[in-house]
């Protein structure tokens, strides 16, 4: 790797953030106020430094801090992904905790609801049936 490549681009930052918040350029620009537009986004995300104050504007609509698009690193953010997520449960990672295996078959439970609903529509139509013999 280069310098170059080591270079913090703060536009690009912002971009891949947004893409990961799944914020489109045009929501952004309506949550920054009327004089935001689509196309100022864009512009906006070509710069490699941002202006500090539309930083922190930006970073507030995003809900992440200035810092967290300044020292974006897309390489450890996957990593940390991984690390968290990915393979925890071979590793025994208390990390992990959305690996949910239900006791029953849900279908089966369908099933049940479905019939306790027709049961309880027949007891209906009889109930209709008997007031209205009377």
């Amino acid at each position: 790797m280069t310098m170059i490549d080591k270079t913090v681009h703060q536009g690009r930052n912002l971009k891949r953030i947004r893409e990961i918040l799944g914020v489109k350029q045009d929501v952004l620009a309506a949550e920054l106020g009327d004089d935001w537009n689509q196309q100022k986004i864009s512009l906006l995300e070509q710069k490699e430094e941002l202006d500090p104050g539309i930083l922190d504007q930006v970073a507030k609509v995003l809900k992440v801090t200035p810092d967290a698009i300044k020292d974006f690193n897309e390489e450890a953010a996957i990593y940390n992904i991984q690390q968290n997520y990915e393979g925890s449960t071979l590793n025994q990672s208390p990390n992990y905790q959305y690996n949910y295996q239900p006791t029953f078959n849900p279908l089966d439970k369908v099933v049940e609801l479905y019939e306790r609903l027709v049961a309880s529509e027949r007891e209906k139509v009889e109930l209709l049936q008997k007031m209205q013999q009377k």
